[in-house]
């Protein structure tokens, strides 16, 4: 008589891990490389370019803020005029971009 007013609670039939169970992680995974991690390398890879190609008379910014004229490129360093017999020694690394020739006597 009791079951016609409550019905039996039976637990639900046991599922197989499968690839619909990992679907949702995968998808995760593939999103965050589009958006987060291609990009970034992307990013680092033109940097490594814009870096390699530095030359004598290549005026530039740093990260810094520092702008002016490459005088002296070595292998891990630079030698930079920011202003007339001023002279100062940085990272390669730290050039952020190069700017067209003439651009400091604008300044």
């Amino acid at each position: 008589m009791i079951d016609f007013f409550i019905n039996n609670a039976w637990a639900a039939p046991a599922q197989q891990p499968g690839f619909a169970s990992f679907l949702p992680l995968i998808i995760l995974v593939i999103i965050f490389y589009f958006i987060l991690i291609r990009p970034q390398i992307k990013q680092a890879k033109q940097h490594k370019q814009l870096v390699a190609s530095l030359t004598k008379g290549d005026e530039i910014a740093t990260n810094g803020g520092l702008l002016g004229k490459i005088k002296e490129v070595g292998d891990n360093f630079i030698i930079v005029e920011i202003s007339k017999e001023t002279e100062v020694r940085i990272q390669k690394q730290s050039v952020s971009i190069i700017y067209p020739k003439g651009t400091l006597k604008t300044l």
